[in-house]
């Protein structure tokens, strides 16, 4: 399922020419959720490099909360249990016009099995001061924002 990151960037103006057509503004959802051992999981899609906080898109007639549970359980097999707490709200301007990302806390869960297969190459938990090499840049600065109280950047 890895050539899927050879094609995304061809294949990308076109799904986000889709997404603006069919939505105009797109919002999305993350999640910082964290093991009894203060780790903080994280998740490789099969399509883009790197490791990301899993999340992604608000559809129709879905709340955000209902959003970011639905996207937990199928990619990172993580069943959100009572309310995830908004940390903050994001433009994703630069690389998706029309795009805002919300971020929550996931203060209580329960681990399930994965519902959606196909679309995550690897999930994982990771020390907070020990990510990966290749964890994004925006991954790292909403960890910061959600566990050490970095100021928040508006900007995904």
């Amino acid at each position: 399922m890895l050539w899927r990151r050879h094609v995304e960037p061809f294949t990308r103006p076109l799904v986000y020419a889709l997404f603006r057509f069919r939505r105009g503004l797109t919002l999305g959802v993350r999640g910082v959720v964290t093991d009894g051992e203060g780790r903080v999981l994280l998740v490789q899609h099969t399509y883009v490099h790197g490791w990301y906080l899993p999340g992604g898109g608000v559809e129709r007639r879905e709340t955000a909360e209902t959003a970011l549970a639905r996207e937990m359980q199928e990619e990172a097999g993580v069943r959100v249990l009572g309310r995830p707490t908004l940390v903050s709200v994001h433009s994703n301007e630069p690389r998706h016009p029309g795009d805002h990302v919300l971020l929550y806390r996931v203060h209580a869960w329960e681990p399930c099995a994965a519902s959606v297969q196909g679309e995550i190459h690897e999930v994982g938990w990771f020390a907070p001061d020990a990510l990966p090499a290749d964890t994004t840049p925006s991954t790292r600065q909403r960890i910061a924002e959600a566990l050490h109280g970095a100021e928040c950047d508006p900007m995904w």
